[in-house]
């Protein structure tokens, strides 16, 4: 058994945070990690901006206000350039990364890299590519987020879905571009199709409120098209959209250049449900083209996916079962064994 302490000092979440309400992907899966590693038979304990302590699942949550504990056999640093130098008493620092790592070439960062050479953990292939060979860091490593186990192991939709479309990401990740596309060539070509969105400043915090009146503007899009089939449900708990998914005939969302991994369509595909993107970001990593969803090269091709999707039912439960045999491989558990693989 291993003592191992994560930190983080972003916005204020703990344990119970992601049964509550929803939670961003970033946080969420900072939580999975702390409880599969716990899970696993190891001391973690969590220092963060949480509201007081608490122990759940395993995990000592505690304020990071309150200081760190002195040593650990493993000290996993979130994300904040003030946490790379915070516990020189670990006998293994790593830096786990989740955005584009445009923003460690900060001098802020670069020097605190270049002093502890941490080893970086980044989500995902093409968010490796973020950050330059030439920048310091320890040794580099690709562990992407495992799927959380109630969508690998929840029971899909038996009968076939309506025709209804969901977009569960950030309302700022082209979801205007979305909203333009289903009107003008998507929903009159399906009649009776519908777009649940899934979205909201709820989500991500005190980050969200510093966004919320750019979110509004484009929920206020969405809101206004009730009769093109649009409907607005807002952000919702994990274990909710569960219950959505199995309702959902395909998720539709274009990628992100600053989409690192896309949990919404991983947490989608391994529930069964066929997706389509672009080649933007990492979403072509979470995607086998025809064979669980379509990455689309054009405007024109990502409708004629989501309409086929919509429309033909032979179509869908192909690339539907194509998602529940490919996507629901990889866990927390093989995310966890690949963290325990880099203790000292």
């Amino acid at each position: 058994m291993a003592r191992i302490v994560m930190a983080d000092d972003g916005i204020s979440f703990d344990g119970t945070t992601p049964e509550k309400g929803p939670l961003g992907g970033a946080e969420s899966s900072f939580v999975n990690l702390a409880e599969t590693l716990a899970a696993r038979g190891h001391s973690v304990e969590v220092c963060n901006k949480c509201e007081k302590p608490v122990d759940h699942k395993g995990v000592a949550w505690r304020r990071i206000d309150d200081g760190l504990p002195e040593w650990a056999d493993l000290f996993i640093a979130n994300r904040g350039d003030k946490l790379i130098l915070a516990m020189p008493g670990a006998r293994k620092t790593i830096f786990w990364t989740h955005n584009p790592a445009g923003y460690m070439l900060k001098w802020r960062y670069l020097w605190k890299m270049a002093a502890k050479r941490p080893d970086i953990v980044f989500i995902g292939t093409y968010h490796a590519t973020t950050y330059p060979a030439w920048a310091p860091s320890g040794q580099r490593h690709v562990i992407p987020y495992g799927i959380p186990e109630m969508f690998r192991s929840a029971e899909p939709g038996i009968a076939l879905p309506p025709p209804r479309a969901v977009f569960t990401s950030n309302p700022l990740r082209s979801l205007d571009w979305l909203l333009d596309l289903w009107a003008k060539e998507i929903q009159p070509a399906v009649p009776g199709a519908e777009l649940h969105i899934f979205s909201g400043a709820a989500t991500y915090g005190s980050v969200g409120d510093a966004k919320a009146e750019a979110m509004t503007r484009v929920l206020a899009q969405a809101e206004a098209m009730k009769d093109k089939g649009v409907v607005l449900r807002g952000p919702v708990p994990k274990a909710q959209l569960v219950l959505e998914f199995r309702q959902a005939r395909c998720l539709l969302y274009k990628g992100d250049i600053n989409e690192t991994f896309c949990l919404a369509v991983g947490e989608a595909q391994a529930m069964g449900v066929p997706a389509v993107v672009k080649p933007i970001g990492s979403v072509v990593e979470r995607v086998v083209e025809d064979r669980t969803g379509h990455i689309a090269s054009s405007d024109k091709a990502f409708a004629e996916g989501a309409i086929k999707l919509l429309a033909d039912e032979a179509h869908w439960r192909t690339l539907h079962q194509g998602a529940l045999e490919l996507q629901r491989r990889w866990g927390w558990q093989d995310a966890a064994a690949a963290f325990e693989a880099l203790l000292p």
